[in-house]
């Protein structure tokens, strides 16, 4: 059986649990070779032994992304070792919510950093593989958040940039065939969503209901949710789809 990424390579930052581990799993499972960085050594040791098991072709390093050099090093070694660079899943992301005026210098700054520098790093990196190859998929993991969230100023204005990126790459490589989208999640059910429910003093089921109770199709989210969004935007067919920001949340967001 083939599937639609046979002969393609994946590279996903913060790839190693919750959404980026689900996309990681769905592109392995429809036949791409697969790269994943991320700052959590354990957890990315972890996923990488998960995927070999299951017979995958898995790249994994330690990666910080807010660091350029190291994520072009790994980059260069991906193409080194798989041959290519066809699709990148900017997914790597951190929380630090409060109120404003709670929040502090650093609370900004890391969140700043990782989503829209990081991605910013990786994507300048990747698209000079794929300029060279005429080919190219660029998927970056935005948020609901980015249309606004109580406590949460500095990861919603994170994500609303993340969407800007996202229409100023596709206008900017669309003539070298490389088209750059975005996906927005809406509750996810991840270990990121777990820590929070934790800091706020509630149980994680709790959480989950709440978030149901206003989701018309009434469930929460699943990593696999993202992943078959994620997969969609890099496949080769959907290649006049281009500067694009697809809500998945269960429901309609403005």
């Amino acid at each position: 059986m083939t599937g639609r990424f046979d002969g393609r390579t994946a590279f996903i930052t913060g790839g190693s649990r919750g959404i980026g581990k689900g996309i990681a799993q769905r592109f392995a499972e429809e036949g791409a070779k697969v790269g994943i960085i991320d700052i959590n050594e354990a957890a990315l040791s972890e996923t990488m032994r998960e995927l070999e098991e299951q017979g995958y072709e898995v790249f994994s390093k330690v990666v910080d992304v807010v660091n350029a050099d190291e994520v072009e090093a790994a980059m260069k070694e991906f193409v080194t070792s798989f041959g290519s660079l066809d699709i990148l899943v900017n997914n790597a992301g951190i929380i630090r919510d409060n109120l404003l005026f709670k929040m502090t210098d650093s609370d900004w700054e890391q969140v700043m950093d990782v989503h829209l520098k990081g991605t910013f790093y990786a994507s300048r990196a990747a698209q000079k593989y794929m300029v060279d190859k005429k080919y190219g998929r660029i998927i970056n993991v935005s948020s609901t958040s980015a249309l606004g969230n109580r406590g949460q100023a500095n990861y919603a204005t994170a994500k609303a940039g993340l969407q800007g990126f996202t229409k100023t790459l596709a206008i900017e490589l669309g003539k070298y065939g490389i088209t750059v989208n975005a996906v927005a999640p809406g509750f996810i059910e991840t270990e990121m969503t777990r820590e929070t429910a934790e800091r706020i003093g509630i149980s994680f089921e709790e959480m989950v209901k709440f978030s149901v109770a206003s989701i018309p199709v009434a469930r929460s989210g699943k990593p696999a949710d993202i992943a078959n969004t994620v997969a969609f935007f890099a496949d080769e067919q959907s290649s006049f789809v281009n500067g694009q920001v697809i809500y998945v949340a269960g429901g309609p967001k403005d």
